[in-house]
């Protein structure tokens, strides 16, 4: 499991531009079903704090919710992505010619 995408041995020689720009093709290139898996995932993920946070009963407690929400999202979404593109990354680095 990939928490980061320096550790993709696919993109370790890239620079942070290049390997964002390689990740993006990939996920532009998955096939259907996966991209459906991957976006209900991250919904799975966004629905219920944005639940608590519109239940929150203090402003102080709904920004603490907020800021918890932007430190966890991508802790939950990031390596199912790399699972997802991994498989495309070399065929997306060769399109992109990097």
């Amino acid at each position: 499991m990939f928490w980061n995408s320096r550790a993709l041995p696919e993109l370790q020689q890239l620079n942070f531009r290049d390997r964002m720009a390689v990740l993006r093709r990939a996920a532009d290139q998955l096939p259907t079903p996966q991209k459906l898996i991957l976006n209900v995932w991250k919904l799975c993920v966004l629905i219920p704090p944005f639940l608590l946070i519109a239940r929150a009963e203090t402003v102080l407690h709904a920004a603490g919710l907020a800021f918890g929400l932007v430190l966890i999202y991508p802790l939950l979404t990031r390596p199912v992505t790399f699972a997802l593109v991994r498989p495309l990354l070399t065929q997306a680095r060769r399109q992109l010619q990097l």
